[in-house]
C-alpha cells in the first residue's frame, strides 16, 4: 500500500478482492479467539493473542491453541 500522507484505503474494494481462502483463515482465527474466550483463557478485548502451535489457522483443536502476549 502506498505510504503517501493523503492515501485513503478503499476497504470495500479490499473486501471484494480478498480471496476465499484468506476469508476462511480469518474466520477460523476469529473462531479460535471465541473458543479461548469461552474457555476463560482470554478476555474480550484483552491484550493476549491466541496462537496456533502448528501455524495452521484451520486447526482449532484445543490442544493446538495457546495464549501468548501480543509482543511475542
Amino acid at each position: 500500500m502506498p505510504s503517501s500522507p493523503n492515501y485513503k484505503r478503499n476497504y470495500k474494494q479490499e473486501a471484494n478482492t480478498e480471496s476465499p481462502l484468506r476469508k476462511k483463515k480469518r474466520n477460523m482465527r476469529n473462531k479460535a479467539r471465541r473458543i479461548a474466550i469461552k474457555a476463560g483463557l482470554v478476555k474480550r478485548g484483552g491484550s493476549k493473542d491466541v496462537h496456533h502451535k502448528d501455524g495452521n489457522a484451520m486447526n482449532n483443536k484445543r490442544s493446538n491453541l495457546t495464549i501468548k502476549s501480543a509482543s511475542k
